[in-house]
């Protein structure tokens, strides 16, 4: 798991990096300061848990794979999918239900942390 996972930092850090490029230079002035506004925290979410993602599989290597640590991995993952991805959407005028997906997305990447906070906890040390 800990390849997998590494290989999804991987995978979001540089898509990361080339849509905050894109909206640096290809969306201003194309869309709403506001959207605008909303595309950056998308591209700043996906690039932290990228590196958290990145953290996390360093340590399944290093403990094992542990549930919680599993679990944060996860969570980070399908947080940032559907986090990110609903500011994406909503950027590039997707249908009004992404709206509330965008918080499911935050709650669980607030998940993500939790676990790791419980992996932390049962961290022998």
């Amino acid at each position: 798991m800990a390849k997998l996972y590494l290989l999804l930092a991987a995978f979001l850090g540089g898509s990361g990096v080339v849509l905050g490029a894109f909206g640096a230079h290809g969306l201003r002035g194309k869309v709403a300061d506001n959207l605008l506004e909303a595309y950056k925290t998308g591209v700043h979410y996906q690039l932290v848990h990228a590196l958290a993602l990145l953290g996390i599989a360093v340590l399944i290597q290093q403990w094992g794979a542990r549930t919680a640590l599993l679990a944060s991995g996860a969570l980070f993952c399908v947080g940032v999918l559907l986090f990110s991805g609903s500011l994406y959407g909503l950027t590039f005028g997707g249908p009004r239900w992404l709206g509330p997906v965008t918080p499911l997305g935050g709650l669980l990447m607030i998940g993500g942390w939790v676990a790791l906070f419980v992996a932390a906890l049962r961290f022998p040390g």
